[in-house]
């Protein structure tokens, strides 16, 4: 039987990635610091170690403990955290799963698409800097780290996830429409409601994760995101559909909501 270390693994996409990879028969071994309540305490199949993803030696130590045929780190957030893991990881599994993020990109245009669209640059403050502002950069340095790797015989890959939406997401980007238009006839949206987020449902990218881990090629990033890419007024049509219920969109402009104290920004998504 093949074996997973999941680094993180019980918020959000994690705990998705440790169903996948049970229903495809794997062990899995959760690496985290135990801060966030364990849904897989009584789980069979699942392991847990207690350790901190900033000591190599733990993370070393974890990987050979686990038996690991493949490391799936969901918690790099930082550049260097990736540099040091696909180091301390080298060959020793078959596949090191890097999960980043669409925001990688330098640019925000749809489609955006590997090897021609720019990835953000990242300096050295940035790399340490743990600012909403700076997380693009710190994604991109951290495939970049990846593709460093590859290049010297690491089977490590990136998945590049855009908007993840789902049960047990923490950050509540997509609940808040979903609230809006539970409690609300009428929604107030930025602009006119044509501005487009390329969304992905948190099931198909813990799948894809899966499906990179086993067929994927080392130095390659792989976008995931759902089918379609809708305007949010069309996305809020459809949340409005599924609760059997109607709501009016609000418009409005960027010196309106300026007259509130809000920008365009405030809005989730």
């Amino acid at each position: 039987m093949d074996s997973v270390l999941i680094i993180g693994g019980t918020r959000f996409i994690g705990r998705f990635l440790v169903e996948e990879f049970l229903a495809a028969g794997y062990e899995v071994t959760l690496f985290n610091r135990g801060k966030h309540p364990n849904p897989f305490a009584d789980r069979d199949g699942v392991k847990h170690i207690t350790g901190d993803r900033g000591s190599w030696v733990a993370i070393g130590e974890a990987v050979e403990a686990a038996g690991a045929d493949v490391v799936v780190d969901c918690v790099a957030y930082f550049p260097g955290e990736v540099e040091k893991t696909v180091e301390v990881v080298g060959d020793a599994v078959d596949a090191y799963v890097y999960i980043s993020s669409g925001g990688a990109y330098g640019v925000d245009e749809i489609p955006k698409r590997e090897g021609e669209t720019p990835l953000e640059p990242c300096t050295d403050e940035q790399a340490v800097d743990d600012s909403p502002a700076t997380y693009g950069a710190r994604r991109a340095e951290g495939d970049r780290n990846v593709f460093a790797a590859a290049e010297h015989g690491v089977p490590a890959m990136s998945v590049r996830p855009t908007i993840v939406y789902g049960p047990h997401d923490y950050t509540g980007r997509f609940h808040y429409w979903v609230e809006q238009v539970r409690e609300r006839d009428r929604v107030l949206v930025p602009g006119d409601g044509t501005n487009v987020h390329h969304l992905v449902a948190v099931g198909n990218v813990a799948s894809a994760v899966r499906t990179v881990a086993e067929e994927g090629e080392a130095g390659e990033a792989y976008n995931v995101g759902d089918r379609r890419v809708l305007p949010l007024k069309e996305t809020i049509g459809l949340i409005a559909d599924a609760l059997e219920t109607d709501v009016e969109l609000v418009t409005t402009s960027a010196r309106e909501l300026a007259q509130s104290d809000l920008a365009m920004t405030d809005f989730p998504l």
